[in-house]
């Protein structure tokens, strides 16, 4: 079995709807791509990080895709194709493997993050070409051959908290509004500071007429 060192010329290749929906069924959560990465190089030759990525139309969608840009992915974006009657298909497994075969030549290592067991014999392939290969995804719910095949295994399952980015909860408050207190409303009562009442004098008796007996 081949070993790690760092003159190593390394490949990343992500299945990123694999990763996305094993988080998302497990833990309820978002993957750290960009930990992801920084685990798998270990300090080598990155040669090519690349994404495999579906496009849904989803309004939060182009984000996430400028999120992993600037994680340091190459994308490779194909729309999801939605059938009569209502299926869906946006698998990127032959193009996965297309492009591994293509740039085995170029590389030492090839990174595989995915627990698709479909991928077993790619792994397969890649050695006989003479690279050492490397699987990174979540222990539990991975293919046993595709582990077994690889010449190392990241668990990401047994490293929850690294790899793993908890879920916002949506809110009615804006975001600046999170950790303030809300203002109370300016009304009278809090608009001017509260005056003791005056007690006025009693009035003065009024004058009683003058008679013509009292002359």
């Amino acid at each position: 079995m081949s070993i790690r060192h760092k003159e190593q010329r390394v490949g990343v290749f992500v299945d990123v709807s694999n990763m996305y929906h094993t988080a998302k069924h497990l833990f309820s959560a978002n993957v750290n791509y960009g930990k992801i990465l920084e685990e798998a190089v270990s300090g080598r030759k990155l040669i090519r990080a690349l994404a495999y990525v579906v496009r849904s139309q989803s309004s939060e969608e182009e984000l996430f895709f400028e999120a992993l840009s600037n994680q340091g992915y190459e994308l490779k974006i194909k729309d999801l194709q939605v059938f009569i009657g209502g299926a869906k298909k946006g698998d990127w497994d032959v193009g996965i493997a297309m492009d591994i075969m293509r740039m085995a030549s170029k590389l030492d290592v090839i990174i595989l993050a995915s627990g698709d067991g479909d991928f077993t014999e790619l792994l397969k392939h890649a050695k006989a070409l003479g690279c050492r290969t490397e699987v990174v995804a979540f222990g539990k719910s991975a293919s046993a051959s595709l582990v077994a095949e690889a010449d190392s295994f990241i668990d990401l399952y047994k490293q929850k908290a690294k790899f793993l980015i908890a879920k916002r909860r949506h809110t009615s408050v804006r975001p600046d509004q999170r950790t303030a207190t809300r203002p109370v409303p300016r009304t009278a009562a809090t608009t001017r500071p509260a005056q003791r009442p005056v007690a006025r004098p009693a009035p003065a008796p009024r004058p009683v007429p003058r008679t013509t007996t009292e002359r």
